[in-house]
């Protein structure tokens, strides 16, 4: 859990007890709030200087809030992200525009998050306009040519649509284009789901070499569980808002103690059959809760085979278990190796 102690040196960005509530409300002229749907609801969690944490979970489990949250495209209803100690919701002119150059987005949809009426010289080169500070207008060119050759794209392509290119090579005109203010950390809210398994390797092969040679922190946020592995140092798994289980790479693959990752772990495909006969498959009952009415206790209950009264009486608190050497919110939590995922 994220203590009041500060954050140690190589800690770049620290999360502390974050909530989004989004309202609900009824009414057309005189509106009142009868609700609230909870989609990030308590989150807290360390970035450190060149990892790679991994965020995964199902559609609906607040992933991509988390990610508008950092960014600052949303508002918190309460909580805290610190970026080298420096609380991010307290910043204002000045301030906000040098942390949005070092806190920059890869967006999951390649074909929509490009302008088709733009050139991908000036797509990339569009944050220069933004913080023309950073590299003299006379430069501009060269500076977006090199940043093309940098992701593998052919530097005289610079007057070119996004329509005259596949949808991995628009993957990488985003990388580009957040690469381009040289920021410290990117969130790559699912970077390589619409994009074909062959090509999703070369995204990763990508993102891996630029974490090297420039030194960036990724928040790499995805449902696939088998990408994930190949990318992150350390993975944080949420469900309804909340982080259920945290720890580093081997510790959530290899022990997973939470119930929900184990049903996770268990749906991933195996090529080999030989390997695939030895794994359990989890079969979850029951649909998601709804954000706007989570269950009581432990949000995970309704759908867990291990629930008793307890878990529907006491919220299971993020920590180290028994018989575990990491996060887990889980009263009953336990390693099962038989859904583990072998490299």
């Amino acid at each position: 859990m994220v203590t009041s102690n500060p954050p140690s040196s190589d800690v770049v960005l620290e999360v502390d007890n974050l909530v989004k509530h989004f309202p609900l409300t009824t009414g057309v002229v005189v509106k009142r709030q009868v609700g609230a749907v909870q989609a990030v609801d308590g989150v807290s969690l360390q970035l450190h200087k060149g990892e790679t944490l991994g965020i995964v979970g199902e559609s609906g489990s607040g992933k991509s809030t988390l990610a508008k949250l950092l960014m600052r495209l949303e508002e918190p209803s309460s909580g805290k992200t610190y970026f080298h100690g420096q609380n991010i919701y307290d910043l204002q002119g000045k301030a906000l525009r040098e942390l949005r150059r070092n806190i920059q987005i890869v967006f999951q949809d390649p074909y929509s998050s490009l302008n088709p009426r733009m050139t991908v010289g000036d797509i990339v080169g569009e944050p220069f306009d933004i913080h023309p500070e950073v590299v003299p207008r006379g430069q501009r060119r060269k500076q977006v040519q090199e940043l093309l050759d940098v992701v593998g794209l052919n530097p005289e392509h610079i007057n070119r649509y996004p329509h005259q290119f596949s949808g991995g090579q628009r993957q990488r005109i985003g990388i580009a284009r957040g690469l381009a203010l040289r920021p410290e950390i990117i969130i790559c809210d699912e970077p390589v789901s619409a994009l074909d398994v062959s090509v999703q390797a070369q995204v990763i092969n990508l993102l891996e070499k630029l974490q090297d040679e420039f030194g960036l922190s990724y928040i790499f946020i995805a449902h696939d569980l088998s990408v994930v592995r190949h990318i992150a140092d350390r993975v944080a798994v949420m469900y309804l808002g909340r982080i259920v289980e945290i720890g580093s790479e081997a510790q959530i693959y290899e022990k997973p103690t939470h119930p929900y990752t184990q049903a996770l772990l268990s749906a991933v495909p195996v090529p080999d059959p030989s390997v695939r006969g030895q794994r359990q498959q989890i079969i979850l009952s029951g649909d998601v809760p709804s954000p706007a009415n989570p269950p009581s206790g432990c949000r995970f209950r309704t759908r867990c085979w291990k629930a008793t009264d307890k878990c529907a009486q006491e919220d299971p608190e993020l920590t180290v278990r028994p018989g575990s050497d990491h996060e887990s919110a889980c009263h009953y939590a336990a390693v099962r190796e038989d859904v583990v995922i072998q490299h």
